[in-house]
């Protein structure tokens, strides 16, 4: 990975954009937002586009509005359908697809005027096939933004290893609208019949990429505070049927690939995530919350040979494998411990972070 502290993506020129660039946006019931994200497109600085907006059998305005803004500008091709759900929307939009490069754009959403011109100049200045962005977090009454000036470029599976851990610093996420990507990456890529769609397609176009860039500027605006969003569903039924079977597939595929070492980073993360879910459920009112548990016990006991190798890998925190060994001893032992320090020893550490920062 090479950093640069400060870096400037640099400008196409009007007679330099030669290169068709494919949005894809998909749409579903969001006549309130769907304009702004329309006319956010249009505004870009890159004029040779080819927006491709699916509806996925909208029964608000919504189709209404799409074919409005088709029958304004050329570049959009409106394709509407019977509702099948986000990943049959997006999949539409990929077999639409003409263009060069490819970036999406969520409905609700919105990006900067210069997103796409500064995601691709930073993309052909540093020879990548891949670039991704930082996001605003839009909430109803502020907003989320640690954007700086830094960069930096990613060889092989560098990028993929950085997203794997999670670390919050870098905003690669599951999500495909922060990112821009040569169209041949995502050859013969579809998104699965599942929830969490994005996370799968996601995770396989970050392996295909050979280099990528990361510019830790924000230049989309994601909408957080929707209620209907899949993303905002929080835990539910589809978290076991759909996301907790595809972290294990994850693995699996990290380990055919020889990628041991990065199998560890997704089995501690996963493992770590299965035990605040267990937390979660346990203090819910999931009609269903003795089945779900049972699921979830039944996933952390199946790595239990492994936890000492998973639970040492170079990114793992200590404490982790306390819990777990808590867990492993007694599931209401641990429950009691993590109400115990959610109550006194997590307000304990807040008060006195506070108290440092202000001497």
């Amino acid at each position: 990975m090479k950093a640069f502290e400060t870096y400037e993506p640099g400008h196409i020129a009007a007679e330099d954009q030669t290169e068709t660039v494919s949005v894809c946006i998909t749409a579903y019931n969001i006549e309130s937002y769907i304009r702004k994200g329309i006319e956010s497109v249009l505004a870009q600085t890159y004029k040779n586009l080819e927006i491709i907006i699916v509806d996925d059998g909208s029964t608000d305005s919504s189709s209404v509005i799409i074919d409005e803004y088709a029958a304004e500008d050329d570049r959009i091709k409106a394709i509407h359908k019977e509702n099948g759900g986000i990943f049959t929307a997006r999949n539409a939009c990929l077999d639409a697809v003409t263009g060069s490069y490819i970036c999406w754009l969520d409905g609700d959403d919105s990006m900067d005027p210069e997103m796409i011109e500064s995601m691709l100049a930073a993309l052909k200045s540093t020879g990548s096939d891949m670039c991704v962005c930082r996001y605003r977090q839009v909430f109803a009454d502020h907003v989320k933004d640690a954007s700086t000036d830094s960069a930096y470029v990613y060889e092989g599976r560098q990028l993929l290893e950085q997203f794997l851990k999670e670390d919050e610093r870098f905003l690669i996420q599951n999500a495909v609208w922060n990112k821009l990507y040569k169209a041949e990456l995502s050859d013969g890529l579809r998104f699965p019949a599942m929830w969490y769609e994005d996370m799968v397609y996601t995770f396989y176009l970050l392996d295909r990429s050979k280099k990528s860039v990361y510019l830790d500027r924000a230049y989309y605006d994601y909408i957080c505070d929707r209620a209907s969003s899949q993303t905002n569903a929080g835990i539910n039924p589809h978290t076991y049927t759909d996301l907790i079977p595809n972290l294990f597939d994850r693995s699996e595929y990290l380990e055919s690939i020889g990628r041991h070492d990065l199998a560890l980073i997704s089995d501690y993360l996963l493992y770590k995530r299965l035990l605040i879910y267990y937390t979660k459920v346990s203090r819910s009112d999931d009609p269903d919350k003795q089945e779900h548990l049972r699921i979830l016990d039944e996933h952390i006991r199946g790595g239990e040979d492994r936890f000492e190798e998973i639970f040492t890998c170079p990114i793992a925190n200590p404490n982790e494998y306390r819990k777990m060994k808590i867990y492993l001893r007694s599931p209401a032992g641990y429950l009691r411990t993590m109400q115990i320090n959610d109550r006194f020893i997590v307000p304990l550490k807040v008060k006195m972070a506070a108290s440092l920062k202000c001497k």
